[in-house]
């Protein structure tokens, strides 16, 4: 049997987007033997390979332009899930955002589930200067709030990206962190000051 670990709270939450994007429409055989591959494993459950709508339509399209109206329907799914800040206020602190994002633990069947999530943003993303390892899966967010300042509409954008991408940008490969709850709401903005704030490392 092949246990659920996978490196990084990334790897986790890619697994319960990835994965069953792969097993819901493969041949009925290839889905059978991905669910003989894996077994449960404490906070790793077999969940992790049973798709929603917008995982099922993602997955219709994989090789193929995503339609006008799937694109639509995904959009609309998800901006459905986003809930903002529920004070209002989407700025949080920085330095916990900072860690956050350079911390990759969470959610595998090795972590314990009782201390926070990171986002591992550091993964996919350039922020700080500072910091010589990073990914280049998604764009640099270097210098974000610089050069993006903190308007209402910029800040409403930037935490539906980091609840639920797919709300802007259907079948995106960004970790839905709000909407699949690998971040808190106070995380996420922790994570919104990090990006924002002008002393954060990120807008030096």
């Amino acid at each position: 049997m092949i246990s659920l670990r996978l490196p990084g709270v990334l790897a986790a939450s890619l697994l319960a987007v990835s994965l069953p994007l792969y097993a819901a429409e493969t041949a009925p055989d290839a889905a059978a033997a991905m669910q003989r591959s894996f077994e449960a494993k404490k906070q790793a459950g077999m969940d992790r390979l049973q798709q929603d709508e917008v995982q099922t339509l993602c997955t219709r399209y994989t090789t193929a332009t995503l339609p006008a109206e799937a694109a639509s329907r995904i959009q609309q799914a998800s901006l459905a899930t986003v809930k903002p800040p529920s004070d209002g206020q989407y700025l949080g602190d920085y330095k916990a955002g900072e860690k956050i994002a350079q911390t990759g633990t969470g959610l595998q069947s090795s972590d314990d589930p009782a201390k926070p999530n990171g986002g591992n943003c550091y993964a996919c993303h350039q922020l700080a200067s500072s910091e010589l390892a990073y990914g280049t899966l998604g764009p640099s967010l270097q210098h974000y709030g610089k050069l993006r300042g903190q308007s209402p509409e910029m800040l409403a954008l930037a935490w539906r990206k980091l609840y639920n991408a797919q709300a802007d940008v259907p079948c995106s490969n960004m970790p839905r962190f709000g909407h699949q709850k690998i971040l808190t709401e106070q995380q996420l903005k922790d994570v919104m000051a990090f990006l924002f704030d002008p002393a954060s490392p990120v807008n030096q």
